[in-house]
C-alpha cells in the first residue's frame, strides 16, 4: 500500500526530520537513508516501522539540519590544553633538543577542541518520537487508502456473485443438451443393443459436466472474503490466499463449462478475479 509522512524535532544545536514513504510491495522491504553520523538511531526507526507495517516497501530517511551549519561553535578546551602543555614541557625537560609543539600540532590533539555536541540520549529520544508521529501518520495515510481499496473490492465481489447466480441456472441445461448429443453419438457408435452401456456412460458424462460444487465453492470463499474485509485489521495475506481459491474454481468451471454462456461465465469470472488478485496483494 502506498502512503507518505513525515514528522520534525527542533533540537538547541539543529532540527531533525524523518520522512516515510510506502509504495506496494508483497512483503515487507525498508530501506533506511540515514547521514552516518545519525546511523545509531536506524535501530529504533526499524522497531517503530515493523511494529505497525507488515506490507510494503517503506522508505526512510532522517535529515539532520545544524543550527549552525556556516559556523561550527567550536572552541578550546583549558583542561586538555593544560594537560598538554604539561606533557610539552616533560617531554623537553629530558629531550632538550625535541621540536617545540606548533599551533597547528596543538589543534590537531584529541580532546583540545571541543565542538558543540549534540547530546545523544536527546538526540535518540527526538528522534524516536519523530519516527512515531510520521509512523502514525503512514499508517493513517495507509488506512484510507485500505477503505477505498475495500469498497472496490466489495464491488468485485458483488459482480462475482450476481454472474455466479446468473451461471447456476444455466448448468442443468447445459449437461442435458451435452448429454442428448452424447447419447446421440454413441446410439451411432454402439447400436440400440447396448442401452446399459448408453446410460452408463451418459451418467458419466453428465458427472463431469456438472459444475454446481464449484459454484457452491465458488459462493463460499466470497462470503469469506467479505467476512475478512468486514472483520478488519490485517487481512491481505488471507485475502491473497482466497482469492488462489477463487481462480482454482473459476478454472475448473471453465474446463468443464458444458455450453458456450457457461465458458463466457466463467472467463467473466476468471477477469474478476484476476482484478482482485491483483488488488489484495496491495492491502496489509
Amino acid at each position: 500500500m502506498t502512503g507518505y509522512a513525515t514528522a520534525a524535532a527542533d533540537l538547541p544545536q539543529g532540527s531533525l526530520q524523518v520522512e516515510l514513504r510506502s509504495v506496494n510491495s508483497r512483503f515487507l522491504d525498508l530501506q533506511f537513508r540515514i547521514p552516518e553520523e545519525l546511523r545509531a538511531l536506524e535501530p529504533v526507526l526499524r522497531e517503530l516501522v515493523q511494529a505497525r507495517v507488515s506490507r510494503g516497501k517503506v522508505d526512510c530517511r532522517v535529515q539532520w539540519a545544524s543550527q549552525h551549519a556556516g559556523e561550527r561553535r567550536v572552541a578550546l578546551d583549558g583542561a586538555a590544553l593544560a594537560g598538554l602543555k604539561r606533557l610539552s614541557d616533560e617531554v623537553r625537560a629530558s629531550f632538550p633538543d625535541a621540536r617545540a609543539l606548533g599551533v597547528g600540532d596543538v589543534l590537531r590533539w584529541p580532546g583540545v577542541v571541543a565542538e558543540d555536541r549534540v547530546d545523544e540520549e536527546r538526540l535518540r529520544a527526538a528522534a524516536a518520537d519523530a519516527a512515531r508521529r510520521a509512523v502514525d501518520e503512514l499508517c493513517a495515510s495507509r488506512a484510507r487508502e485500505g477503505e477505498k481499496l475495500k469498497a472496490a473490492l466489495l464491488d468485485r465481489v458483488a459482480e462475482m456473485r450476481r454472474r455466479a447466480d446468473q451461471a447456476a441456472p444455466m448448468v442443468p441445461e447445459a449437461v442435458a443438451a451435452q448429454a442428448a448429443r452424447m447419447a446421440e453419438r454413441l446410439r451411432e457408435a454402439l447400436g440400440a443393443a447396448d442401452d446399459e452401456r448408453l446410460r452408463q456412460e451418459v451418467a458419466l458424462l453428465a458427472l463431469k459436466a456438472d459444475v454446481d460444487e464449484e459454484l457452491t465453492r465458488f459462493r463460499t470463499h466470497l462470503d469469506e472474503v467479505t467476512r475478512v474485509l468486514a472483520k478488519g485489521g490485517v487481512a491481505g495475506k488471507r485475502l491473497d490466499f482466497l482469492a488462489q481459491e477463487l481462480n482454482r474454481e473459476a478454472n475448473t468451471l471453465a474446463s468443464k463449462a458444458a455450453s458456450a454462456s457457461l465458458a463466457d461465465a466463467a472467463l467473466e469470472l476468471k477477469l474478476l478475479v484476476e482484478q482482485i488478485r491483483e488488488q489484495v496483494q496491495n492491502i496489509e
